[in-house]
């Protein structure tokens, strides 16, 4: 560890002690539809902390090597890089084309980014077809990923002007609600027209909590959820994408992206520290340029590797041991009976309450752990509205992972906002309900003919989460 990074990793260290255990829960009173420990979203590994700073915490468990390099890794997941050449090398080499200038720009306090510029939302772009490992098309003049900022000297590709349109609704019982469709436009392209046939998906930064854990379950406890053909007729037939892993060279079942298109926290981070800052890797070695940016090619890099595989591990363990919150809430009557409700609805047929980490996870305190987040991890079509008509891999246009909720009421805590959905054009939790149709769109009509006090319940529940 670097001398510069000492005095930050103490003051860190001793600023999470007090969150590193859990204390126990007051005596389980006899409530209705309450189970002994739910509250427990990561199990033993739940951080109990519900301020700001919720999503930032290292899991419980961490043996004093692990700690102390989770602090390292923070501290290149939240400093901003530089443009090189630069007298701090360690962290020059930004861009030459970037859409951020730190992993924290999208992921602020390690939460959800908003749906506007240099705060989160991005564009994946791709021409119809697929790759040479089945990976989307990049387009030949922008790439795979739009890059709306650039160094000195080096043109960026371009910009984005959103505009919402409004359309309202009605739920049973006369309750009205308004619904925003982003329109989205690219102005000032400088590397020429895009592709006629381009195909793009916005997407906004997802918070960082518990991904460690997520990659810590078996393929196996996955694809137990699997139905891709709705074998049992329930209308929801959870699908499994298979990806290209950059790692192991091989393909594998994707577990994170919003389409499940990376299969595993190292290339996810390697691929995020080219794709979003312009950072240079073992794993990915060639800067973020097409064919025709030729600045873009010659501009001075900040060494090769931009990132050394020392630094690249500390932020993966960093992204590998963020915890996940504690739960609030969870014994009031309302929040039980909006649990009861949301199990009714069959939404519990994509966001599965309870999953068991395996066993293989080279960090220990991944291993054998019950959680509740909230998800089967699998891809469902959710309609032609959420539709970005984009494939990946082998998620169709209208295909989403399904999105844990563990952490879902802090994120207006910790980021201010409640925007939500792929996109965040949901600026509540009732709107990102009223968007799901296609496999969701009986839950979706059934919360919509709940009355008001159920739908408050329902909406009380996930807000505990």
């Amino acid at each position: 560890m670097k001398p510069n990074y000492f005095l930050l990793v103490i003051i860190f260290w001793l600023a999470s002690c007090k969150k590193d255990t859990i204390t126990e829960s007051p005596a389980t009173q006899d409530l209705v539809g309450y189970e002994e420990g739910e509250e427990l979203s990561a199990g033993i590994r739940t951080v109990n902390d519900q301020s700001n700073l919720a999503f930032s915490y290292q899991l419980s468990g961490l043996n004093p090597q692990e700690k102390l390099n989770f602090f390292v890794g923070n501290s290149f997941f939240n400093q901003n890089w530089v443009e090189a050449p630069s007298s701090t090398t360690a962290r020059d080499g930004l861009g030459p084309m970037f859409n951020a200038r730190s992993c924290a720009s999208c992921h602020f306090r390690d939460g959800r980014g908003e749906p506007l510029a240099n705060k989160g939302l991005l564009f994946r772009l791709s021409i119809p077809g697929v790759g040479t490992n089945g990976e989307p098309n990049a387009d030949i003049n922008y790439g795979g990923q739009l890059s709306d900022n650039a160094i000195q000297g080096v043109n960026k590709e371009g910009a984005f002007t959103i505009f919402y349109s409004e359309q309202s609704g009605a739920f049973s019982d006369g309750e009205t609600y308004s619904l925003r469709t982003p329109l989205y436009t690219f102005t000032g392209l400088n590397y020429g027209a895009m592709n006629s046939g381009i195909l793009f998906s916005p997407r906004v930064g997802q918070q960082m909590i518990g991904l460690g854990l997520v990659e810590a379950l078996s393929d196996n406890s996955i694809l137990a959820n699997a139905d891709e053909n709705d074998i049992n007729g329930d209308g929801v037939s959870g699908k499994a994408n298979y990806v290209y892993d950059a790692v192991s060279k091989n393909q594998k079942l994707g577990k994170f992206g919003w389409k499940a298109n990376v299969a595993n926290l190292y290339h996810q981070t390697a691929g995020a520290f080219l794709g979003d800052l312009g950072i240079t890797t073992w794993l990915f070695k060639n800067e973020n340029c097409t064919s025709i940016q030729n600045t873009c090619q010659t501009a001075i890099n900040g060494g090769t590797p931009e990132i050394d595989s020392t630094n690249l591990n500390f932020t993966v363990l960093y992204t590998r041991t963020l915890g996940v919150p504690i739960r609030r809430n969870y014994k009031d009557a309302n929040v039980l009976m909006g649990k009861m409700i949301f199990k009714n609805l069959g939404c519990e047929s994509c966001h599965k309450a309870k999953l068991i980490t395996g066993t293989n996870a080279a960090i220990n305190a991944l291993n054998n752990v019950e959680i509740r987040p909230y998800s089967d991890f699998l891809l469902h079509d959710m309609g032609t509205a959420l539709a970005d008509n984009r494939p990946d891999y082998l998620a169709s246009g209208a295909e989403w992972r399904t999105q844990p909720l563990w952490g879902l009421g802090l994120i207006q805590t910790v980021n201010g906002h409640s925007y939500l959905l792929h996109d965040g054009r949901a600026r509540t939790i009732v709107e990102a309900i009223m968007w799901h149709d296609g496999e969701a769109a009986n839950s979706k009509n059934a919360f919509k003919a709940l009355s008001k006090k159920e739908r408050d319940n329902v909406i009380a529940f996930l807000k505990s989460l």
